[in-house]
């Protein structure tokens, strides 16, 4: 596989288009590459793991005692589990939402450090972010329900995007592509869930509300937590974001 070029980099990870193996099909690959753990600069990420299991570069549960120790320890092996852990979530995100129907690229293999996944774009560059188009107008609607309609199926398959927001929605010939997905939540076991789900919204609908798209963020989440949300968590506080953070609600 022959790396192209570079799509974007981030804190996380870098993006790279390349030629894809004659076996998959495809002519074009995206690899995204994750940094080393000690150059992830993601805040709140206890936050995003409360209630995941600990994955393997297989995508398996880790049993293993002294793994499991070296990860509560923080030791250099424990770090480099979580790291692990972290892009093999994205990777079993996206192959769980891909095969449910929703709008995100399609996972093709996972390793220690890449995710190798559908391409958007084409060979000079990649599709851009919703964020870096101009939206024509006639488009503003119809986008907007589509992405709500995945939102909704996310929560529907037990995953709440939990960063959602125009810059990583990917635009290309008229489709939106939810992208960045290691974070997801599961509403079952994450005290935040609601109201990361409530901030996806508030997100979405304030980029469109530029559009001229009224929405009520707040009715919208009440809306599909009531029709798709797990039963309340029983005997722990639901998280909300507060000014110096996540914070139990009163």
């Amino acid at each position: 596989m022959d790396v192209l070029h570079k799509v974007k980099g981030g804190k996380e990870a870098n993006v790279y288009c390349c030629q894809a193996h004659p076996g998959t099909g495809l002519g074009l690959v995206a690899a995204k590459v994750y940094r080393p753990r000690m150059f992830r600069n993601l805040r709140n990420d206890a936050l995003y793991r409360q209630g995941r299991a600990i994955l393997d570069d297989a995508g398996k549960v880790v049993r293993d005692g002294r793994l499991l120790h070296a990860i509560a320890t923080g030791t250099r092996r424990g770090k480099d589990a979580q790291h692990t852990a972290w892009l093999e979530h994205e990777y079993q995100t996206m192959a769980i939402l891909h095969a449910a129907g929703a709008d995100v690229p399609q996972p093709l293999a996972s390793s220690a450090n890449t995710v190798l996944m559908e391409y958007l774009g084409d060979a000079q560059s990649g599709a851009p972010t919703l964020n870096q188009v101009t939206l024509p107008a006639e488009e503003a609607q119809p986008l907007f329900d589509r992405l709500l309609w995945n939102v909704e199926l996310m929560l529907a398959r037990g995953r709440i995007h939990g960063d959602l927001s125009a810059y990583n929605v990917l635009y290309w010939q008229g489709r939106g592509v939810i992208i960045d997905l290691p974070q997801a939540v599961d509403p079952a076991v994450n005290r935040a869930g609601r109201a990361l789900l409530r901030r996806d919204l508030q997100r979405l609908c304030e980029y469109f509300a530029r559009h001229g798209i009224e929405c009520d963020a707040a009715a919208l989440a009440d809306d599909l937590w009531a029709r798709h949300g797990p039963d309340e968590i029983e005997m722990l506080p639901e998280f909300v974001e507060q000014e110096d953070g996540w914070q139990p609600e009163d």
